[in-house]
C-alpha cells in the first residue's frame, strides 16, 4: 500500500470524510481515547466506513509518520449505491447481470473476478463492508483497469442486498458446491444476480437459504472446488451463452 493512498492523523482523517473524500476503511489504535477520536466515530457512525481497532505496531508497519494512532485508506472508485443501479439498469433498458461477492479477501481474487465482470457485460459488481476485499490501487492493477469502469456497490449487508434485489425482480443463483444443480441447468436469461463465496468459507448459510436457487460447476479431479474467480469466469460466460449476446 503506498502512503499516497492513505491518510494519517485523526484530524485529516475527519477533514477528509467532511470534504467527501470516498474513504475505504479506517484503522485506528486500539487503546485510543481523545476528543477527537470519539468526533471521528460520531461522523462515521451511519457511514458504510469500516473502523477497525488494531495494535500500535500494524500502524507503525504502514507508515513512518506521524499517525497518531488514526490511518485512514482512500479508495480508488467511488462506490455506487445499489437501490441506485438497480433502477437505472431497468430505465435503460437492459437485461442486468449483477455479480456480488460474499466473503472475498484476496485482492488477485478480486481483480480477477472483475476483469471477467467487465469482459462479460456485467453492469454492477456488490461487495459488503466488512470482511471483504475493496477497491485498493492494488485490485484495479489487478483487473487490468476493469474496476475503473465497473460500477462497485459496497454494501452493508449482502444478505440485505439479495433481498433488495429480488424484491426487484432479479432471479438470484449461488454458486456453491452444496449444490445439486448443474451450472448449465439454470436459466440466466432474464435479470440475473449470481453470488460466489469467499475462499476460505465459501458463500454463508444464511445467505444460501434466500437466494432463489444453487448450481455447482463439476469438478472431476480431487480438488473439491476451482477458485473462486475461475468459477465466476465459468458461470459468467454461460450467462453470455445462454444470452447469445454477440459483438
Amino acid at each position: 500500500m503506498k502512503e499516497t493512498e492513505m491518510i494519517f492523523g485523526t484530524r485529516a482523517v475527519i477533514e477528509a470524510i467532511q470534504a467527501g473524500k470516498e474513504i475505504d476503511k479506517i484503522l485506528m489504535r486500539r487503546d485510543l481515547q481523545s476528543d477527537l477520536s470519539r468526533e471521528l466515530f460520531s461522523i462515521v457512525r451511519g457511514t458504510i466506513i469500516p473502523v477497525q481497532r488494531v495494535p500500535q505496531e500494524k500502524l507503525d508497519r504502514l507508515t513512518r509518520k506521524n499517525h497518531q494512532g488514526v490511518i485512514a485508506f482512500i479508495s480508488a472508485v467511488t462506490y455506487q449505491r445499489l437501490e441506485d443501479i438497480v433502477p437505472f439498469l431497468y430505465e435503460e433498458g437492459k437485461n442486468p447481470l449483477i455479480v456480488l461477492l460474499d466473503g472475498v479477501t484476496d485482492v488477485r481474487n478480486f481483480g480477477a473476478i472483475a476483469r471477467t465482470c467487465e469482459c462479460t457485460g456485467v453492469d454492477a459488481i456488490v461487495i459488503p463492508n466488512h470482511n471483504s476485499v475493496s477497491v485498493s490501487a492494488d485490485a484495479v492493477k489487478t483487473s487490468a483497469g476493469a474496476l475503473l469502469s465497473i460500477p462497485v456497490c459496497k454494501e452493508a449487508s449482502i444478505t440485505e442486498a439479495i433481498r433488495f434485489l429480488k424484491n426487484s425482480g432479479y432471479k438470484v443463483v449461488a454458486a456453491t458446491e452444496k449444490a445439486a444443480k448443474n451450472y448449465i441447468s439454470a436459466d440466466y436469461e432474464n435479470p440475473t444476480a449470481l453470488i460466489m463465496g469467499g475462499e476460505d468459507y465459501g458463500i454463508s448459510s444464511d445467505n444460501l437459504r434466500i437466494c432463489d436457487e444453487m448450481v455447482k460447476i463439476p469438478v472431476l479431479g480431487n480438488i473439491a472446488s476451482l477458485n473462486v474467480s475461475a468459477a465466476a469466469a465459468v458461470l459468467l460466460y454461460e450467462v453470455v451463452r445462454q444470452r447469445k449476446i454477440e459483438k
